[in-house]
């Protein structure tokens, strides 16, 4: 095993606690370790991802209501902390009042201009829809305001092997037009715990940076 995935593997699966919730930037831990942010439309198994990054039940909350999470969650890695994943609010929710998904947009759009020490932004984007248009806004936000990014495809167990190769390689098409994701996409899938070594060793490397 490569020493960086063993690094990865012995933190994850070490102390991993929640730090707290930031409705508005105030709020924001001081910027003392690296993060890692994770985007994604409601219900693309953001929350799921992440209880499998952890090797956790339940330390993102999952919801059978798309957009629950209004907040930007964070957690601590490591005891001492060695960095944090922030679970971002989830974008593209049609039945949000318009006040509240324009608070959303803000509280994001500012998060990812100010925030010095955020190495990476994975997009997770569900492998039974592919790349929609939300998708397409919040990539050309995260270029905008030059933030490193990645596209990450969720729930690769939902649909067939030659669909998944299909989505996979349209992913890549269009990761390729932004040059900040312009890596080769990761392909999970949190119940069969398909892409979460590639993950975590991501992770790793990029906050190794």
């Amino acid at each position: 095993m490569h020493p960086l995935l063993q690094e990865a593997n012995r933190l994850f699966s070490g102390s991993v606690t929640f730090l707290k919730s930031a409705p508005a930037l105030e709020f924001l831990p001081a910027p003392s370790v690296p993060e890692i942010a994770f985007a994604g439309r409601s219900n693309v198994g953001k929350s799921s991802l992440l209880n499998a990054l952890v090797g956790r039940r339940a330390i993102a909350r999952t919801s059978v209501t798309p957009g629950r999470t209004q907040e930007l969650n964070f957690f601590d890695i490591g005891d001492p902390v060695r960095f944090r994943v922030v679970d971002m609010p989830g974008y593209g929710y049609a039945k949000a009042p318009k006040d509240v998904v324009k608070k959303w947009r803000f509280l994001i759009n500012d998060y990812l201009r100010g925030r010095a020490v955020l190495k990476r932004t994975l997009v997770l984007i569900d492998s039974r829809h592919g790349v929609k248009e939300v998708d397409l806004d919040v990539m050309k936000m995260l270029d905008e305001a030059a933030v490193s990014y990645r596209l990450v495809l969720t729930k690769a167990d939902k649909i067939k092997a030659s669909e998944l190769e299909k989505v996979a390689d349209a992913t890549r098409a269009e990761a390729r037009k932004h040059a900040a994701a312009f890596p080769d996409v990761i392909i999970t899938s949190s119940e069969k715990r398909m892409g979460i070594d590639e993950l975590r060793g991501f992770v790793m490397d990029s906050i190794s940076e």
